[in-house]
């Protein structure tokens, strides 16, 4: 679910400080993101939604919420909009639960 490698990773390159700051400003653009209304069919909004998502959940280790958006991404740009983004929302919320609760300990 976690990349804890990765979450070291971007600690060590950015240090502590700047590391929480950039917890604090995923976490808030994905909790947005993920409930941004998107029109029905609407692929290319899809397709951007999911391409912002994957790439912020790889910077951050949250590795199943990218694999997810990375599917749903490719399919959006063939114009299938069938990605289920309730699934999409439910990792993330998981991922985020595991995230914090690892970082508060």
């Amino acid at each position: 679910m976690i990349d804890w490698g990765r979450v070291a990773e971007l600690r060590d390159e950015v240090g502590a400080e700047n590391f929480s700051e950039i917890v604090a400003l995923f976490l808030e653009e994905a909790d947005e993101a993920t409930q941004r209304p998107l029109a029905p069919g609407d692929a290319r909004s899809l397709e951007s939604l999911l391409h912002f998502l994957k790439g912020s959940a790889l910077n951050l280790g949250f590795s199943d919420l990218a694999l997810l958006c990375q599917t749903g991404e490719r399919l959006a740009a063939q114009g299938n909009t069938s990605t289920d983004m309730t699934q999409i929302r439910a990792v993330y919320a998981a991922s985020k639960a595991a995230f914090t609760a690892r970082l508060d300990s």
